[in-house]
């Protein structure tokens, strides 16, 4: 499991990206770029990593889960994902 502290950093970069979003894009859209380097670096959409929703772990990251290989692996042998089935053939 990822240490508190990067997963609470990866947090508060999410709050930073949903706060400033519009006035990011209309400063893109007037072209300001001087407004643009005003705003906290951490609020760029770029800075963010993908991480696992339960673990925080950053390697392994299944978009279409929000959950890393490791964990699905274990939720889906103990049936908690709908709609997954172990393979057998």
């Amino acid at each position: 499991m990822a240490r508190k502290s990067i997963i609470a950093r990866e947090r508060k970069r999410e709050r930073l990206v949903k706060k400033f979003a519009d006035k990011r894009a209309a400063l893109k859209e007037a072209g300001d770029y001087i407004g643009l380097d005003k705003l906290p670096r951490n609020s760029s959409r770029v800075r963010l990593h993908n991480r696992c929703m339960l673990t925080g772990r950053p390697k392994g990251y299944m978009r279409k889960f929000g959950i890393s290989r490791v964990t699905f692996r274990e939720m889906a042998a103990q049936g908690k994902i709908p709609g997954v089935t172990k393979a057998s053939w």
